[in-house]
């Protein structure tokens, strides 16, 4: 009873921001993400009766209280699917920096569940593990699927209709490109999970986020369809400003930008003003990804991997949904 899985991170180019239902990580809005091909996390799961508790491994190290907890947590959601009560040992390793801002939790809810699954002996098809991930992290529902992919916010109380289905597959627009530049490894100090829970409820622009974000997300998909790179780029970057605006105004105030995403935010500019066509957004922490087109990808590479501020860059296109591997990881 062990299988092993891989799934990409993926990075909201329409952003969720709030939930109706924390329980079900139901959300207050649809969102649109692209898969990253560069940057993904492999799981293994091992369930067996010889195991009398749960164990977790991230990167080589022994998990935190709070992540074994979440894992276990989900874990039970897939052995009640399974009419199982069965331990499990599990080991996750991401190839980059988990909790900073960069959809960790995305890429590992996803590859959590499919390893899970077909560990169990369970056959979910893509919207079934779409709503299974969900539950584990919210983005993680978008990381089932490759590409370009839709999060349907649903209205069904049990969530049955939130889940993520794809707008175009990873070969659609090839020459899209997406720049990650990490500017710190660090943990970021305010979750996502945490953060969201307090916007909603003391953000006066929370209700202009709700009021415009339907008119993104169509902007969005007709962009990816027709492949509209400045439609696409002034959408995803007012969308993330906008998120932003209503973070910066939560009490206690959620500041995830640090100094040097204020610089790399301007470098883009300043870039897009020179006549290199460039784009930003950025999620709930530091890190700031560059939209590109791939004939400018490496040239924008050079330009921030100049700067003292990058201390890691991937040069992204759009990567395929979560997947089994043989290769496992114990």
């Amino acid at each position: 009873m062990k299988a092993t899985a891989t799934a990409n991170s993926n990075i909201a180019l329409v952003k969720y921001w709030g939930k109706r239902n924390n329980e079900l990580n139901l959300p207050n809005n649809s969102s649109i993400s692209m898969s990253l091909n560069k940057l993904y996390t492999t799981t293994t799961v091992e369930f067996s009766n010889g195991i009398k508790t749960d164990s977790l491994i991230i990167d080589g190290k022994k998990a935190s209280k709070e992540e074994i907890e979440r894992t276990s947590k989900h874990l039970s959601i897939v052995r009640k699917l399974a009419r199982k009560e069965i331990f499990a040992r599990v080991e996750s390793k991401n190839n980059f920096p988990k909790s900073a801002g960069l959809a960790s939790s995305a890429s590992g809810f996803a590859a959590l569940s499919l390893a899970a699954t077909k560990a169990l002996d369970l056959h979910l098809d893509r919207k079934e593990l779409s709503i299974l991930a969900r539950q584990g992290s919210g983005s993680a529902s978008r990381s089932i699927e490759g590409g370009f992919v839709e999060w349907v916010k649903g209205s069904l109380e049990d969530g049955s209709d939130s889940y993520a289905k794809a707008i175009a597959p990873n070969d659609h627009w090839p020459e899209l490109t997406m720049i990650v530049a990490v500017l710190t490894k660090k943990e970021k100090k305010t979750g996502s999970n945490a953060g969201m829970e307090k916007t909603p409820a003391t953000s006066p622009f929370y209700k202009c986020w709700l009021d415009t974000v339907e008119q993104d997300l169509e902007k969005t998909k007709k962009a990816i369809l027709e492949k509209n790179f400045s439609l696409l780029g002034k959408t995803a970057e007012m969308n993330c400003l906008k998120m932003h605006s209503t973070m910066l105004t939560t009490e206690p105030h959620l500041i995830y930008w640090e100094p040097e995403t204020i610089k790399v935010i301007k470098e883009v500019l300043s870039l897009r003003e020179q006549g290199t066509e460039c784009y930003f957004t950025i999620d709930a922490g530091p890190q700031v990804k560059v939209l590109c087109m791939k004939k400018n990808s490496e040239k924008i590479k050079k330009y921030f991997s100049a700067m003292k501020e990058v201390k890691e860059i991937f040069v992204c296109t759009a990567g395929e949904g979560a997947k089994l591997t043989e290769k496992d990881l114990f």
